[in-house]
């Protein structure tokens, strides 16, 4: 009877060599866990979106981008108002300047009421009718010549003195 029971403690003694076994490559396979959870945790390199997350995202960026953009622009227009005012005063200015000097003589210096009207009226004392009468209307186009330069002039600095009340007020 010593053998049967022989066959039965070496056939147990083979099963336990082999949970041995199988316990020591379980044992080498676990304590590898937290390394593997590491090793296999997943990284989201390139995270893919729904796309309403995405629209959400332009919608926001939009709402945000669109009264600075708006602010720029009003920035910009005014700047560029206020050089074309600028711009206009200088050319009104420059318009007053060239008619101011068209007004003066040939000399250079501005004719005056006295010293026109008197040559004039030395003239025509001295000479007959008809050459009066060339000279009185000669005398009379230089004064409505200058009467339109002093009304082009007005004109001229009520246009800049209407700018300048705008340039002020827009400025408020």
């Amino acid at each position: 009877m010593a053998n049967p029971l022989a066959d039965c403690v070496s056939s147990l003694r083979a099963s336990n060599h082999l949970l041995a076994n199988s316990i020591s490559i379980l044992d080498s396979a676990v304590n590898d866990f937290p390394r593997l959870t590491k090793v296999l945790q997943t990284k989201k390199h390139f995270e893919l979106l729904p796309s309403s997350d995405l629209s959400a995202a332009q919608s926001r960026l939009l709402s945000s981008l669109i009264p600075e953009f708006n602010a720029l622009l009003a920035r910009v227009e005014t700047h560029l108002d206020r050089l074309e005012r600028r711009e206009q005063a200088l050319i009104a200015r420059c318009e007053l300047l060239e008619g101011r000097l068209s007004m003066s003589g040939q000399d250079g210096e501005p004719m005056s009421r006295s010293s026109a009207g008197g040559a004039g009226r030395k003239s025509l004392a001295g000479e007959g009718d008809g050459s009066r009468e060339a000279l009185r209307l000669k005398a009379v186009r230089a004064k409505k010549e200058r009467l339109g330069y002093a009304v082009e002039r007005l004109n001229l600095q009520a246009q800049q003195r209407e700018r300048q009340l705008r340039m002020s007020v827009a400025a408020q």
